[in-house]
């Protein structure tokens, strides 16, 4: 962790300084102590030497960020690195994609606008999705099979990130995807150009479905919103956090889902490697983002941000770009990991502190400091326990997350 980087910076003037402590101690005992002088020097020097022993000022870090790392699996917040532990509780921006986010992750077909046979257009535009692995694929096979229909071998498939899926079913050219893939295919949707407009108003996603360069029908795809999604983003309001969604879906359907959420900010029709340029936008306005995400488009926007949140229900590429991963792909995980990490740095500050206390006031009294006074000296052994004491203080203080309320 980047706090870490505090602990050595002091480790490295720390040692060479208490070693300077530790011979003037000799040499003042030696030169100006009650005798035995050489006895009182070199026993006062040994005790500076062995009471300074830094072990609690590298483990303040380590201990809080292991023990804050297991009470978050604990709670279902996976931590792959201490990095994005320690930059949670700075977040000021949090970006999160729409589809198996912020939604349930289950897409449905709940409409069939068809110019020609309704079997026909479904059956078609599964059987060329079934090669996809996006979630709105998913929703239309599903839909096929719930019907009972035959699925049929896609050839020359082609995936186009952000836009759709063109192939052939049959030796029929089939295009499934948005209205600007259909335009660039030079397919005229000017027949139902504005069924679509009827369907987002509903909340949910038109699919164009073309068949031999003609529109076969449009269908209409609803994703429902996670119950748990709405208390999620009250909480991140409530600490002053601004919630951008970042969707690649028509903007009436994605502005109408921010309107029931609350959120802030709505970036629609975003192709996947615009995402990434949407978190280096908010960097560059010198925001902490995080990113939270699922699929595999979502990969380098949670590379690229200052801390990446996947879903566990999302795909092994979010997981492996992402600092954090929620287990369960609810969005109240962001909470639970926002409290830990608050909770964690605020652990490694007192054992930092206490790590230091400890030290600025056992160095002294190892040299010496009080004997003109009081008459009072430590010991090696005494000064050995006293190490062993900061050691555990500094633990038993860590351990404490353990029964930290997430």
């Amino acid at each position: 962790a980047p706090i870490q980087g505090v602990a050595d910076t002091v480790s490295r003037y720390f040692v060479p300084v208490v070693i300077l402590i530790a011979l003037i101690t000799l040499v003042v005992w030696a030169l100006a102590g009650p005798e035995p002088r050489m006895a009182y020097a070199l026993v006062n020097a040994v005790a500076v030497l062995i009471i300074a022993c830094p072990c609690a000022l590298g483990l303040a870090t380590p201990m809080s960020v292991m023990v804050g790392t297991g009470r978050g699996a604990m709670a279902g917040v996976l931590i792959r690195n201490a990095e994005a532990l320690e930059i949670l509780e700075k977040v000021d921006t949090v970006v999160v994609d729409k589809t198996g986010t912020l939604t349930e992750g289950k897409p449905q077909v709940v409409a069939v606008l068809a110019e020609r046979n309704e079997s026909d257009v479904i059956r078609y535009a599964a059987s060329l999705e079934r090669a996809s692995e996006h979630p709105l694929a998913a929703a239309v096979v599903r839909s096929a099979k719930e019907r009972g229909l035959e699925i049929l071998k896609a050839g020359e498939f082609r995936s186009l990130a952000g836009k759709g899926v063109t192939g052939t079913v049959e030796g029929h050219p089939v295009v499934v995807g948005s209205a600007g893939l259909l335009r660039e295919m030079q397919i005229d949707i000017s027949a139902v150009a504005d069924r679509p407009e009827a369907l987002r108003r509903d909340g949910q996603t038109a699919i164009f479905v073309a068949i031999d360069g003609r529109v076969a029908g449009l269908l209409g795809i609803a994703d429902p919103i996670k119950p748990s999604t709405a208390d999620a983003i009250q909480f991140l309001h409530h600490e002053g956090i601004r919630v951008v969604m970042v969707t690649g879906d028509n903007r009436t359907t994605a502005e109408l889902v921010a309107r029931r959420l609350g959120i802030d900010e709505v970036k629609a029709e975003v192709l996947p490697d615009q995402k990434a340029e949407l978190i280096k936008r908010l960097q560059r306005e010198g925001r902490i983002v995080a990113m939270a995400g699922d699929g595999i488009n979502d990969a380098p926007a949670l590379a690229q941000a200052q801390v990446g949140i996947a879903m566990g229900t999302g795909t092994d590429v979010a997981m492996e770009s992402a600092g954090i991963t929620l287990v369960q792909g609810d969005l109240r995980g962001i909470v639970r990991a926002r409290k830990l990490s608050r909770a964690t740095m605020r652990n490694i500050r007192q054992n930092l502190f206490l790590a230091f206390v400890y030290n600025t006031v056992g160095v002294p009294v190892a040299a010496g400091v009080l004997y003109p006074f009081f008459g009072l000296l430590l010991s090696p052994m005494i000064a050995s326990a006293a190490m062993t004491f900061s050691s555990v203080s500094v633990i038993s203080n860590a351990l404490r997350l353990r029964n930290v309320e997430l």
